[in-house]
């Protein structure tokens, strides 16, 4: 084998060809995936070990037995049936209205002359930009004068017209959809007599279909993450799961001892679990059109 065998057989005509490139990228990836892997492999692993098991230094990661009763405690202290339907309904419907919502305001910009046009961009960008600490007193008094506080209108409402987490993003992202759209298919449809609801909803809504599947899967993970405007504005009597999770240290109690801070740390796993499982399914579902909808519409990480 003379020297430019080897070589090409090493090097090769690009990185992904050549053996110590395909050594670098596999070890690479291996090294990305351990760092995502490693945190939820130890979290699994930690939530189905007993008490022995917990206090035996021995054992790591593989449990002498699999102990479900860590679950069974989780589910209660949650109320895990009742907490995830109220979850849902502060997660699902913000997220659909949120989307039919930036999607008419995407549109309207990308399909028509508007006056001041880059003036409500500009306000648009503003509703982003500022922190949302700044707006929250106003926001509450606002709220507590419609009589919506400690309900889930407070985080449905705001969704409802455009001004629910991070509408400003959706509202770009169908803008820049709708404007990559062909002119000739609206003045085609113009012809032919449909009027601009028509255009919008058989020919704007069906091209757009990974807009809006990104736009949603985004809102809902984003509603369903959010802790910060959940507790000012829910009150005290209605919980999501991730406050559940945040008063979980209070649900037990202080701690006394090595052994109870490890069941209550296993408990604490378990419930995590319990908590991203839906979300874990949602995206298992529908991973192929995710992917390909942040690939159309060009979003690349938050």
């Amino acid at each position: 084998m003379n020297k430019s065998r080897i070589k090409h057989l090493l090097l090769g005509k690009t990185l992904n060809e050549g053996l110590i490139g395909k050594i670098l990228i596999y070890s690479l990836l291996i090294i990305i995936g351990f760092v995502y892997l490693y945190p939820i492999i130890n979290m699994i692993v930690y939530s189905l070990k007993d008490l022995d098991d917990l206090v035996n230094p021995t054992v790591q990661w593989i449990p002498t037995k699999i102990y479900l009763e860590n679950y069974r405690t989780s589910i209660i202290v949650l109320s895990y049936g009742k907490t995830l339907l109220f979850s849902l309904a502060v997660t699902l419907v913000p997220a659909i209205l949120q989307t039919i919502t930036c999607s008419f305001a995407g549109y309207a910009l990308a399909k028509y002359r508007i006056k001041g046009k880059i003036i409500i961009f500009g306000i648009v960008l503003m509703t982003y930009l500022v922190p949302t600490q700044v707006y929250m007193i106003p926001r509450f008094v606002y709220f507590d004068r419609l009589g919506i506080l400690e309900s889930a209108w407070s985080i449905i409402f705001p969704a409802t017209f455009g001004q629910g987490l991070s509408s400003a993003i959706f509202i770009l992202i169908f803008y820049q959809f709708f404007r990559m759209q062909p002119k000739a298919l609206d003045e085609s449809a113009e012809i032919d007599g449909a009027t601009p609801y028509q255009i919008f909803l058989r020919i704007g809504v069906p091209l757009a279909a990974p807009a809006y599947l990104t736009s949603f899967l985004f809102s809902f993970v984003w509603y369903w993450n959010e802790t910060y405007i959940s507790s000012l504005f829910i009150g005290n009597d209605l919980y999501t799961l991730q406050l559940k999770l945040l008063n979980f240290t209070s649900q037990f109690g202080l701690t006394s001892g090595l052994s109870q801070q490890a069941v209550n740390e296993a408990i604490k796993y378990s419930a995590t679990i319990l908590i991203i499982l839906p979300v874990l399914i949602v995206y298992i579902i529908m991973q192929k059109w995710f992917v390909e909808g942040i690939d159309r519409t060009g979003i690349t990480g938050e």
